[in-house]
């Protein structure tokens, strides 16, 4: 191992060489089941063939000109992306965090526009936006932001799925220019609105009573992750603003700020840039990523696999002391312990299998949109013995 990678991440002790669907392979040739593939990036699973030849094509064509030019990957990204939300106008950038400082600029041009000096947006406690100067701001988890300070202002927070704290701000706050919101918080522990359709709905209500704009951050929910192509679509509403990316190129990196209405005319030229943002490498796979998901089904397996996981966990911790609830949208599945439980990664790595914990007490569960059944019940198997063993 080197040491000259700066000290941000506590790894763990393995080195994945190649991958085949749900599954990766390490140095030493051992076999490890990936129930969080990449932390929703690898929706397709590793190496997908299709998507590997798309990559390879274009690699072999044209990797990288520069938005000064016309580029013909992104257009075609963007139509479909655009097509497959009902949304009108995409900016592409390069993670989920610059699409949501793409988002938080557009808000404050938005306000600035309509003559709001010090435009204000309203954010949720336990959120997670990003590592960025704004996105940490806007984020409501202190350990994110602890020693960055001075925090860039203009937040407001409120509890997560609490619609009369927004109303409150309302009555009090002349600035508000818009609301961002996780549909379902991931980071803090797969925290799901009781529900679901209906918080967002009134959201939606309010920010048009008030002229605001709706902002959704769909970085992990987006793609297929929790059964529609985003989040939203399993309510009646519509974003202004909604922000992409993880799942969106499946592991080559790129993100979107995406728009509709009177959002989508807010940024003009000059206002907003992105020198490898859209390459035509990165929209090729987005391209890609999204037609495959298509042509599989994969939007409604994640429906059908998560459904099929959580029942599957909740059988096997009927009896079973220390399990709080098991919650799941789609495939973000989360096993709430009353008890911390990061041991458990450790744990599950020397069982072959990888899993993640946040918010301390929660398993947090990403797994590949291809995963089929037989892979579901391996992975409710190999966890729940795990689990059991670790509560005992």
């Amino acid at each position: 191992m080197t040491n000259h990678l700066m000290n941000t991440y506590m790894r763990q002790p393995v080195t994945f060489v190649r991958g085949e669907g749900v599954w990766l392979w390490d140095d030493q040739g051992e076999k490890y089941l990936d129930a969080l593939a990449g932390v929703a990036v690898n929706g397709l699973g590793h190496a997908h063939p299709k998507l590997v030849d798309a990559i390879s094509r274009q690699a072999a064509k044209l990797i990288h000109v520069s938005n000064i030019y016309q580029i013909a990957e992104q257009e075609a990204l963007a139509d479909k992306l655009c097509e497959i939300s009902g949304m009108d106008k995409v900016f592409f950038c390069n993670s989920g965090c610059e699409a949501n400082e793409a988002a938080i600029k557009l808000a404050r041009l938005y306000g600035h526009n309509k003559g709001i000096v010090t435009p204000e947006i309203i954010v949720m406690e336990q959120s997670f936006h990003g590592r960025t100067l704004a996105t940490l701001s806007a984020t409501g988890n202190r350990k994110v932001q602890a020693g960055f300070e001075p925090l860039v202002s203009g937040f407001i927070r409120v509890p997560y799925d609490d619609v009369e704290a927004v109303k409150q701000v309302a009555l009090h706050h002349q600035n508000v220019v818009a609301v961002l919101v996780e549909p379902v918080q991931g980071e803090s522990g797969i925290n799901i609105p009781k529900e679901v359709g209906a918080y967002l709905e009134a959201l939606r209500q309010i920010c048009d009573t008030h002229g605001w704009l709706l902002m959704l951050d769909e970085v992990q929910t987006g793609i297929g992750r929790t059964g529609t192509w985003f989040d939203f679509q399993h309510t009646k509403i519509k974003p202004d603003v909604m922000s992409l990316a993880k799942g969106l190129g499946s592991g080559v990196p790129i993100g979107a700020c995406v728009a509709s209405g009177k959002a989508a005319e807010v940024f003009t030229y000059g206002k907003h840039g992105s020198t490898f943002g859209g390459n035509p490498l990165a929209t090729a796979a987005g391209l890609a990523t999204l037609n495959i998901i298509e042509e599989e089904g994969l939007c409604a397996n994640a429906e059908k696999i998560g459904h099929l996981i959580r029942e599957g966990f909740n059988a096997e911790f009927k009896h079973t002391e220390g399990v709080v609830v098991v919650r799941n949208a789609g495939l973000m599945i989360g096993i709430e312990l009353d008890r911390p439980c990061a041991d458990l990664v450790k744990m599950a790595l020397e069982a072959k299998l990888l899993i993640n914990v946040t918010a301390d007490k929660v398993v947090r569960l990403l797994p590949p949109l291809i995963m089929n059944e037989a892979e579901a019940k391996e992975l409710v198997q190999r966890l729940s013995a795990l689990i059991k063993a670790f509560l005992a």
